[in-house]
């Protein structure tokens, strides 16, 4: 593959691309097709590999990101996985973190005084099933694993407002609450004490 060098910034006033849908870029063997390295010697303040903002000015939509894998041949991923995106951090020897450190931070916000409207979530998992598709019997909106011999053993860590102290229902200290897509309020009933 040949390589074109650029020294300094470089810009486009229409975007780049990297291929169409009818004539996407044809890779042959594993490896890379757009990849970005970098070190920081930076002692503070942020520095961000990627960095994309997008704002709607009107009463269009869209993705500051948007990420598609398809599989179209029998028997992907075998010895390996198919992922629409992967996102790790990996603290490696040596390395530390004394704030907070996340594989995924995602954010939902609104400015002072603003009501967003609309349904709002800080994530929405969605399914996309065919009707006549066959849903496998180990699906799931969430799969938890340790992939490693270190375990994590806590699901979650929520905020104090989450989870109420519970003195009406036998058997249980503390409950959770959660919605449905209606807006009708439930609650997850939890304990402090191990059974």
């Amino acid at each position: 593959m040949a390589r074109t060098t650029f020294s300094g910034p470089v810009r486009s006033n229409n975007g780049f691309e990297s291929g169409t849908s009818a004539e996407p870029i044809v890779v042959t063997e594993a490896g890379n097709v757009t990849s970005s390295y970098a070190t920081s010697d930076a002692t503070t303040g942020d520095v961000r590999l990627n960095y994309s903002r997008l704002t709607v000015n009107s009463t269009g939509s869209g993705e500051t990101a948007r990420f598609l894998t398809r599989v179209t041949a029998a028997n992907a991923a075998t010895g390996g996985t198919v992922n629409g995106a992967h996102i790790s951090l990996s603290v490696n020897s040596g390395g530390t973190i004394s704030g907070a450190g996340n594989a995924l931070r995602v954010t939902l916000g609104a400015a002072a005084g603003v009501n967003p409207g609309g349904t709002t979530a800080v994530i929405q998992a969605d399914s996309d099933f065919n009707a006549t598709a066959t849903v496998p019997a180990n699906c799931s909106f969430i799969r938890v694993t340790n992939s490693n011999t270190g375990t994590i053993d806590n699901l979650m860590n929520l905020p104090d407002a989450m989870v109420e102290a519970d003195v009406d229902t036998a058997g249980t200290t503390h409950k959770i609450k959660f919605i449905d897509a209606s807006g009708n309020v439930y609650y997850l009933m939890a304990t402090t004490v191990a059974p």
